[in-house]
């Protein structure tokens, strides 16, 4: 699948979705550590590219203003619960296709995983 990771995603998650066969861009890497939501979800969108991030806005950027998007990852996480998203990212990954993600909106929790269509 193709990721880009808001700023806000720990490296390390970037880097255990790319250990994953992923393939996985960073804002740092693209020189967007400082972009705006707005701009974040422009980026993914134009690349073709499924935004994950930790910040709860791009639900209204997505429900509410209807812009534009490829499918957004939200990771509910905490630093204590780290390892217990990779599990259930890797889990939830390995069970949806690419194209059932692409306008969607999905929470991925520990233990669990929500997904949200927007057509």
């Amino acid at each position: 699948m193709h990721f880009f990771c808001d700023q806000d995603v720990y490296r390390l998650t970037s880097e255990f979705l790319g250990s994953l066969g992923h393939d996985v861009v960073t804002a740092a890497d693209k020189g967007m550590s400082q972009a705006v939501d707005r701009e974040i979800l422009q980026f993914a969108a134009d690349h073709n590219r499924i935004l994950i991030t930790r910040d709860k806005d791009f639900g209204s950027l997505v429900f509410s203003r209807m812009f534009p998007h490829r499918g957004v990852i939200l990771l509910r996480v905490t630093p204590q619960t780290l390892s217990d998203i990779h599990t259930e990212l890797k889990r939830f990954l390995s069970l949806q296709a690419e194209e059932d993600i692409q306008r969607s909106f999905v929470v991925i929790e520990k233990d669990r995983h929500r997904i949200r269509r927007i057509d």
